[in-house]
């Protein structure tokens, strides 16, 4: 039985795979026009899977097309020599291998060359490829080079000089005809020589993240070959909160297929997907290690990323700007529908307030009064009290007072946003409940969503900007409630201002239940003199 990837390349003889039809068609159309085709995107979405997909669709076509796989992942420190010899070695097994699949024998001539060739810098390369494509008269060589910013950076201009030689030659049979670089950071990226790119021939290829049909195709595999379903709600869900990411899209499917021990015969329903989502968000796998890596190489990132979230007026996407280019190359950024920024999905967003988060802010004691005599949170059947714990939130800001000024290494502009996500966070492990953000749908606002026994429950969350702006906000809320079919959410508004205006009302908008609150923020340490 097949199953689920989540460890490099995947195949369709061991694993559900989504086919990416309509992307490789593209791709191979321009292989065949003799395109130099590259790809750069975050690692685990699935750039060496559709590289090695295209080579198969390449290779059944023989004698036609000769494609060359190389990989340069492990030549970053090489000597420039030292990678050339091994890049002799790989050219020669390629074609040699691919011969033996083929059931073919290499004319004398073809061997003669494998036996000889011995390429030690740009311009033996040149020549060697050269001398190649008059041998394979008859056959279009194409060059497949995945983990490209592997390559040594002694090596890198002078070798794509040599490529983009090539591609401009007169030469019949021009060889490479074609080729394809993959890799994370783009050739602007790569340390050549700080000048012009040598590699201004390249044709970009954008490999997106998956569609929902994609989603849907991906799971339906699974579905057919085993009969348990996924429901409708789970499968946008998940697509939903990875992004259509193809690792943690995977990633759920594994969980809930093989380590949840579901029967086969039960449908796999929302209450699953919650413990599937916890699991994820507690875990260490690679792809939000990762995340969490590149996050914190920049000290910068941290109040750049919070604006993007929690500000109305965006930040436009331009991967001219440094920060935004390199959090776009670790796959942290997108450039939304409105060519604004945006975390690239809910489940990093969520990593990234967690990993912003002070593991102690100080403050954890007072989230309840003292006189409480155990805070009661749910109700005898088993219900959120949503409205208590969000007042109580409320009351717990007024009774902390100045001292949400000294949470550790928190902008003090988003310190509402953090501690309503600390006091959440900790809520939801106490009763084995999951929370999760929901895509912004609006610009500065953010969604928290908590599940719990079959239940939904949305707080939305905003910084006060104006009154109309705080009457379109429970507007929003009321739409979104709505395509949630949920009866009733809570508005959370800071108030950062120096003369705030507390506010806790209850309305009914469009049927709707709508709980908001203005929670002033406090800005400075009162002074001795006016404490007295």
């Amino acid at each position: 039985m097949r199953r689920f990837g989540t460890q490099g390349p995947v195949n369709p003889e061991q694993h559900y795979i989504v086919a990416r039809t309509d992307e490789l068609a593209e791709f191979i159309k321009r292989v065949k026009e003799g395109r130099y085709i590259v790809i750069f995107a975050p690692r685990q979405t699935g750039k060496t899977t559709f590289f090695y997909a295209a080579m198969d669709i390449l290779a059944a076509e023989a004698p036609a097309y000769l494609p060359i796989h190389l990989d340069f992942e492990a030549y970053k420190n090489l000597t420039p020599s030292d990678f050339y010899n091994n890049l002799t070695e790989d050219i020669r097994e390629e074609i040699e291998n691919l011969y033996h699949k083929r059931g073919a024998v290499p004319s004398d001539a073809l061997r003669d060359f494998l036996e000889n060739i011995n390429l030690t810098d740009n311009v033996s390369m040149l020549r060697g490829f050269q001398a190649l494509g008059k041998i394979l008269e008859n056959q279009q060589v194409v060059v497949f080079i995945d983990e490209f910013d592997g390559i040594p950076p002694a090596v890198v201009s002078d070798f794509l000089y040599a490529l983009r030689r090539i591609y401009i030659s007169r030469t019949t049979p021009r060889c490479p005809h074609s080729l394809g670089i993959i890799g994370v950071k783009s050739i602007a990226q790569l340390n050549y020589d700080r000048s012009v790119s040598p590699f201004n021939i390249q044709d970009d290829f954008a490999l997106p993240n998956f569609t929902l049909a994609q989603v849907q195709e991906l799971l339906g595999q699974y579905t057919a070959e085993v009969g348990q379903a996924f429901a409708p709600e789970v499968i946008e869900t998940i697509h939903k909160q990875a992004g259509g990411q193809p690792f943690l899209v995977n990633r759920f499917a594994q969980i809930l297929t093989e380590e949840m021990d579901i029967p086969k015969t039960e449908t796999l329903t929302m209450a699953h997907f919650s413990e599937a989502l916890i699991q994820i968000l507690d875990e260490r796998n690679t792809n939000l290690t990762h995340l969490i890596t590149n996050i914190r190489r920049n000290r910068r990132f941290e109040n750049f990323l919070m604006r993007i979230v929690l500000y109305e007026e965006g930040v436009p996407f331009t991967l001219r700007n440094e920060l935004i280019n390199e959090l776009a190359t670790y796959g942290v950024l997108t450039r939304g529908t409105d060519r604004m920024c945006e975390i690239a999905n809910p489940i990093y967003l969520h990593c990234i307030l967690q990993a912003f988060k002070p593991l102690v802010n100080g403050l954890e004691r007072d989230y309840f009064p003292e006189d409480t005599d155990g805070f009661q949170s749910l109700t005898d059947t088993g219900q959120i009290q949503m409205e208590r714990l969000m007042d109580n939130f409320r009351d717990f800001i007024a009774r902390a007072g100045f001292r949400i000024l000294q949470v550790p290494e928190t902008p003090q502009e988003f310190i509402g946003q953090h501690l309503l996500f600390a006091y959440l966070d900790q809520f939801v492990t106490s009763v084995n409940a999951a929370m999760y953000m929901e895509v912004p749908t609006g610009r500065g606002r953010m969604d928290l969503i908590i599940l719990h026994n079959q239940r939904k429950y949305i707080v939305e969350t905003k910084i006060w900007r104006s009154d109309r702006s705080y009457t379109e906000g429970k507007q929003q809320l009321a739409a979104y409630l709505s395509t949630e079919d949920v009866a009733e959410g809570y508005y959370i508004v800071f108030d950062h201002r120096e003369a705030p205006e507390p506010r806790t009302e209850t309305e009914t908008i469009d049927g709707l239940t709508i709980r908001s609150y203005v929670i002033p923020v406090v800005q400075e340490r009162p002074s001795v003199e006016s404490q007295r």
